[in-house]
This record gives structure tokens, C-alpha cells and sequence, in this order.
């Protein structure tokens, strides 16, 4: 891969320079995040975190991310509804992991009391990195599949704007007309106004599941907006105003506030710490109701990693999408190494394998959210304290992505700009709308990239680490 920008990385006169421009730039365009000391309030806010210049990625690589996109909809929706497979994957890791464990309870009450809804949305982003390969090309490998509170498409589709902008004021405008356009957040707005329409009621509001405290409202208000502009209302309420104020019909219709409800959108729900018990029955509620759900509770468990790696197995694609074997081949190419930590001798095999090589490995629970993979030192030593116990049923192994570092320069507020060797993640957000058993929408819709130093392991942009970034094809 080409280098970049390098020259231009060098000058500290004229990086000041482009700084202010870009971030003025940012304000602007509404590349924006709530402040952490206000995260519930927008009286003060301020850029979210971007690279200087937008980061050279292999169009090959991206043209293969968003190929294989439609697949991965597919997959998801197909776990989704087998139940069987659901309940034998996670068999083990439900008997260590709490949050997972009451997720499942949730879906096994939802089918034996009989699924109401009739209608399904999955708004999902597929995240990969560039391994680089001995002979020094790259080969595009997935990190992990969002289904729940898939992020940055609102902010992702104002980012493009901000790098044409510096690309421009170098008279770099050759350069950039180069930078792809990018709206996911009217793509991901697509999907939940198929739901609403289908769903069949005219007055019905689409409910976001919100946290209190949201720093990236801005990126949220961005699909709002794009449903408002079809004559959409979207309410915003947490779980606690659920458990209060939401209601079923005889007809399990959900009822918030006495608004019928046609679609739940979670922007919450994704980590143990955003549920109390009062929390757990919100989302049972929900569940039990014929809104749509984005996602049902099954959609949710099919992106767990412990899915994601039982999805690896040898034979299981064709299992899950029989007679489709283009598709499992354009799947299979993306899957990294993943390794089963259930007790027995294959868990025993990873585990010896990942201390003994702890550089070549990354041990995963079943979280969202970054922040919660360990590396090299601390995977060494939580796989010693492990081993021996069934609670490491509740984490897989991963062969670690080693790509080929860069050169950006990164902004973020209070910060002086900084240049650094750096690695990028793409995300490729996909929507598809399932009626009964018929799928009535499989698409791309747009893509996010984010870059971070090579110093921090783990983490996107919403735990602090990484920052928004564009691809320019090369």
C-alpha cells in the first residue's frame, strides 16, 4: 500500500494551520459529540475526534467489504431464526455469562409464549482489518459483526465533507473528488422506514431505547431526522420509562405513553451495566410485544462472539445457508482464526497454544462496546487464572490481525494535533427487513473507518480510543 501522505505529516507550521481548518470544518459540518464533563446535556458540545487526512485503503479490500455485506444480512437473519443452533452454541457459555444467560431467557420465554412480532429488522456493521500477509499484500479479515446499537453511521456521513475540505485548501482538488461519498445514516433510516411501513399503522411512532447519559446524540438525531423527514415520529425514552409507561394490548400491540408503537430501535441494551432488574423486564416487554425490534432478542445472541465463532467451524456455513455456496465462499475468505474455549481437549489445545504464543492471539468475552479484550501480558495471565475453571466457556480466542501501519495525524479536542503510526478498522453497515419469511430488503447502505494509534489495542471511537477517518481507495 501506498504511504500516503507523508511529506505533509512533516511540516509542523502548516499541520497547525490545517487543524484549525479541519476542526472548524467539523463544527460546521456537525461532526459533533456532547462533552464528557455534560454528557447529557447539548449547551456545550465539541468535535468528535478525526484523523487530519483521510487513510489510503486497497480498493480491492473495500469493493470486497461491501460485497460480502448482503451475505453477512443474510447469515445474521438465518442464526436468528434457528433456534436450535442458538441454544447449542451458547449451551456452555450461559452457564458463566449472566448477561448472556438473561438474554436467552428472554428469547426461550418469547418462543414459548410464540413470537408476536411478524415483521424483522437487523441494522448491522461488519468490522474488518487489513492483515498483512508475508508477501506484503493485504487480505481483508472480519473483527466482529455489530447487531445491536451499530454506531457512527450519522456522524461516518458527515466526515467525508471535513477531508475534501483540507484535501481542497492544499489545492489538492483531483485528490479530493477521490473521497467517496457516504449517508448511512439515511441507509440505516431505509431499513427502520420498511419496518414502520409493513408494521401497517399509520400513527404508530418508532421508540428509541436510549441512555441517559449519550454523548453521541448527534449521531443518533441524524437517523431521527431522516425518519422525521418521511413523516416518521420518533420517540426517545429508557428502559426506565418502559417499565413505567409501556404497555400490551390483548393483541401484545406495544403502547408507550399511549402511542402505539411500530418499531424499537435500542441504542442501549448492550452491556451488562445497562440493565437492572427493572431494566431485564423492560426488555422482556418489549420482546413479548408485536413491535418490530431492531434487534429481537435471537438477533442480538446471533452477534455474540461465541456465534461468531462457532460460525468458523468447518461445514457450519453450509448448514445455516444451504445451496448458497457463493456466498459461504465469500463469507469463509473474511473469517480470521477462532478458537473454542468450551471445556475438553480442543479448549485445552487453544489455551496451551495462546500462552505459549501469547502475540499471535486475542482473548474475547461476549461483550460490546470496546475496551474488553486482552492482550499479550493480561490474556496470558487471565488464561492461567482460566484454565482450569468453566468460566473461560464465556470467552473465545482470536488469531490477532497484525496490519500494516501508517501515518496520520489525530485530532481530538484538548489535544494537540499529534502524528502517529497508526491502523485502521473499516465497518460496513448493512440493513435488511424480513416479512414472515420473506426478505424484502438486503442491502449496503454506507461505511464507517476508524483509526487508531498502534499503542492502543482495544477500544472504537466511543470508548475513547479510536477516531473517525475516511478511506481513500488506492
Amino acid at each position: 500500500m501506498a504511504t500516503g501522505w507523508g511529506s505533509l505529516l512533516q511540516d509542523e507550521q502548516q499541520l497547525e494551520e490545517l487543524t484549525r481548518q479541519a476542526v472548524d470544518r467539523a463544527l460546521a459540518e456537525g461532526v459533533l459529540l456532547r462533552t464528557s464533563q455534560e454528557p447529557s446535556s447539548s449547551d456545550v458540545v465539541s468535535y468528535a475526534p478525526f484523523t487530519l487526512f483521510p487513510s489510503l485503503v486497497t480498493s480491492a479490500l473495500l469493493e470486497q467489504a461491501y460485497a460480502v455485506q448482503m451475505d453477512f444480512n443474510l447469515l445474521v437473519d438465518a442464526v436468528s431464526q434457528n433456534a436450535a443452533f442458538l441454544e447449542q452454541t451458547l449451551s456452555s457459555t450461559i452457564k458463566r455469562d449472566n448477561f448472556t444467560a438473561h438474554l436467552f431467557d428472554i428469547h426461550k420465554q418469547v418462543l414459548k409464549e410464540g413470537v408476536a412480532q411478524t415483521v424483522f429488522l437487523g441494522l448491522n456493521r461488519s468490522d474488518y482489518m487489513f492483515q498483512r500477509n508475508a508477501d506484503g499484500s493485504a487480505a481483508l479479515k472480519q473483527i466482529e459483526i455489530n447487531t445491536i446499537s451499530a454506531s457512527f453511521g450519522g456522524l461516518a456521513s458527515r466526515t467525508p465533507a471535513v477531508h475534501r475540505h483540507v484535501l481542497n485548501v492544499l489545492g489538492k482538488t483531483k485528490e479530493a473528488a477521490k473521497i467517496l461519498s457516504n449517508n448511512p445514516s439515511k441507509g440505516l433510516a431505509m431499513g427502520i422506514a420498511k419496518a414502520w411501513e409493513l408494521y401497517g399503522s399509520a400513527n404508530a411512532r418508532v421508540l428509541l431505547i436510549a441512555q441517559e447519559k449519550e454523548r453521541n446524540i448527534f449521531d443518533q438525531r441524524a437517523i431521527e431526522n431522516e425518519l422525521l423527514a418521511r413523516n416518521i415520529h420518533v420517540i426517545r425514552r429508557k428502559f426506565e420509562d418502559v417499565s413505567e409507561k409501556g404497555s400490551l394490548d390483548q393483541d401484545r400491540r406495544l403502547f408507550m405513553d399511549g402511542q402505539e408503537v411500530a418499531v424499537v430501535y435500542f441504542r442501549d441494551g448492550y452491556m451488562p451495566s445497562h440493565y437492572s432488574l427493572q431494566n431485564w423486564e423492560a426488555r422482556l416487554l418489549l420482546e413479548r410485544s408485536c413491535a418490530v425490534k431492531c434487534p429481537d432478542v435471537a438477533t442480538q445472541l446471533a452477534g455474540t462472539k461465541k456465534v461468531q465463532q462457532e460460525l468458523s467451524r468447518s461445514g457450519m456455513l453450509e448448514v445455516l445457508l444451504p445451496g448458497q455456496p457463493e456466498a459461504v465462499a465469500r463469507l469463509r475468505a473474511t473469517f480470521a482464526g477462532l478458537y473454542s474455549l468450551d471445556m475438553g481437549e480442543e479448549g485445552d489445545q487453544a489455551i496451551t497454544e495462546a500462552i505459549a504464543a501469547p502475540n499471535c492471539f486475542v482473548l474475547k468475552p461476549q461483550r460490546e462496546g470496546g475496551g474488553n479484550n486482552l492482550y499479550g501480558e493480561e490474556m496470558v495471565q487471565a488464561l492461567e487464572r482460566l484454565k482450569d475453571s468453566e468460566e473461560r466457556a464465556s470467552y473465545i480466542l482470536m488469531e490477532k490481525i497484525e496490519p500494516e501501519p501508517f501515518e496520520n495525524c489525530l485530532l481530538r479536542p484538548g489535544s494537540p494535533a499529534r502524528v502517529a503510526q497508526c491502523i485502521s478498522e473499516l465497518g460496513i453497515f448493512g440493513v435488511y427487513v424480513r416479512q414472515g419469511k420473506t426478505l424484502v430488503m438486503n442491502k449496503h447502505v454506507g461505511h464507517l473507518l476508524r483509526t487508531k494509534a498502534i499503542e492502543h489495542a482495544d477500544g472504537g471511537v466511543a470508548a475513547g480510543v479510536a477516531v473517525l477517518d475516511n478511506p481513500y481507495p488506492v
